[in-house]
């Protein structure tokens, strides 16, 4: 399975951007929201965009988010999707959030997106709604031995 992130609005604050599904086409999965760019130099733990790039993705079975969403999401979780590999950075997830306080570095997933020019933190809403929805095919390709990637372009 081949995921692309197209970030399309860097701001202050936050980047907006669109996830999709890449394997066999171009399928619009839904909007995305992550800490703003920042120089590696410059990085800030928790508060940084991780580099353009492709990434494995794995599920992390072990953690905060982890142990949370094994509870909330009890009916489809098998892992956290943990984005591997990533140069300088650790613990990149994907998972539900709604403004760049909520990203720690992550990617945040939703189905409604707040023009990050007039938001100072970017806003992403019904996040809960596209995780849910995106969740269980990657999960699913993850526990079938498939290699998940995921590309982000700026």
């Amino acid at each position: 399975m081949k995921l692309r992130v197209i970030r399309f609005s860097s701001e202050k604050d936050s980047t907006n951007g669109l996830l999709f599904d890449v394997t066999d086409g171009v399928r619009f999965l839904c909007y995305t929201l992550e800490d703003e760019y920042r120089p590696m130099e410059e990085k800030i733990i928790t508060e940084t965009r991780i580099p353009e790039g492709i990434y494995r993705i794995t599920l992390r079975t072990v953690g905060g988010i982890h142990n949370k969403y094994k509870k909330r999401f009890s009916d489809i979780h098998k892992g956290t999707l943990w984005v591997r590999d990533v140069p300088n950075f650790e613990y990149i997830l994907i998972h539900c959030g709604n403004t760049d306080e909520h990203t720690s570095g992550c990617l945040l997933v939703g189905d409604t997106q707040v023009n990050n020019q007039i938001e100072k933190d970017g806003y992403i809403g019904k996040s809960t709604q596209a995780y849910t929805r995106i969740y269980p095919a990657i999960a699913k390709a993850l526990e079938d031995g498939k290699e998940v990637t995921i590309e982000y372009i700026n």
